[in-house]
């Protein structure tokens, strides 16, 4: 396992820890404990990256998008910045307005992380977040690991707090499977019969059947623009993405009862790693959560995270050869 410097921000070093596992290889920062690259052989045993990412910190530091980041302490929005808990209402940053999102102005996805265990095939970072941190109750101790196993990368998530609070993590990557252009290709299917709906803030008004473009059962090209939490039926494969250009197919499994699916349309025209121009519809992230604005609905007793227990959530982004159509 390789580590190499990728500069300084706050007074810290910042490290690139490179894995590799003979089959597939990645490379985590810990800067916002993030996945920088994941590479993964094609249908000719070529490896590509999969992942949107940049060459520089200050790239990650000041660019917006979280390429690749591990979002916390909540992942997605909370209406007006309100976390009602059992009766107490805390007011959280307001860093989108009117609402707050993926954590506020310096989420887990702007912080230095600490790496506590580092080997060839994974890695496993902390992070402590005080209490009253961008508004959020108690002293929030997060780590991450990022672990190859086979074909598959593994992301696995664990917290506790001292006080009743809430959390959500996830991974922000961004991913092309086609080592290039767009996504508009893509096939994807989602195993999810139900969707919420929400207004022109990212905010869920209710939920609806999934129908028409928004029904990813049955597996559908990314040809319209999605940014859309769907409510799993299932946890196993319960995501697939796959493209015919290079054959690579993805597979995602979880055990948290929600995914975001962003198709990336708002990703501004950047030039990202190894000189690639990184535009409006070159990824398209799979985010496994809880609901978006989930402790002002039916699932807030779901995201609280109380005194002494802990937050465990994994995902496995599985990689295979899908045969030509």
């Amino acid at each position: 396992m390789d580590r190499t410097p990728f500069g300084s921000i706050d007074g810290r070093e910042v490290l690139r820890y490179d894995l590799d596992n003979g089959t597939i290889s990645c490379s985590v920062l810990d800067y916002g404990c993030t996945l920088q690259s994941l590479n993964v052989p094609d249908r000719n045993g070529r490896m590509v990256d999969v992942v949107l990412g940049y060459d520089s910190l200050e790239q990650y530091a000041t660019l917006s998008g979280r390429l690749g980041a591990t979002i916390g302490r909540f992942a997605n929005r909370i209406a007006n910045g309100r976390l009602p808990i059992d009766g107490k209402v805390y007011q959280l940053s307001i860093n989108r307005s009117p609402h707050h999102i993926h954590g506020g102005f310096r989420g887990f996805d702007k912080r230095v992380w600490d790496v506590i265990e580092a080997d060839a095939d994974h890695v496993t970072m902390r992070l402590l977040s005080v209490d009253g941190e961008e508004g959020y109750p108690g002293n929030l101790e997060a780590t991450a690991t990022y672990r190859l196993e086979g074909s598959s990368l593994v992301l696995e998530h664990r917290a506790f707090s001292d006080r009743d609070t809430v959390c959500s993590l996830t991974n922000h990557s961004y991913f092309n499977l086609s080592d290039g252009g767009t996504v508009d290709t893509h096939i994807v299917s989602v195993d999810a019969r139900r969707h919420l709906t929400a207004d022109d803030k990212g905010i869920p008004t209710g939920e609806r059947e999934a129908e028409g473009e928004m029904d990813l059962r049955m597996p559908k090209a990314l040809s319209s623009s999605y940014d859309c939490c769907y409510l799993l039926d299932s946890q196993e494969d319960c995501a697939t993405c796959c493209s015919d250009d290079t054959g690579i197919r993805m597979t995602v499994s979880t055990d948290m009862p929600a995914m975001q699916l962003y198709t990336g349309d708002g990703l501004k025209t950047i030039v990202g790693k190894n000189g690639r121009t990184i535009g409006r519809r070159s990824g398209v992230c799979f985010e496994t959560q809880f609901p978006p604005d989930a402790p002002n609905s039916r699932f807030a007793e779901t995201c609280i995270l109380r005194k002494g227990e802990r937050y465990e959530h994994r995902t496995r982004f599985g990689f295979d050869i899908e045969r030509r159509r």
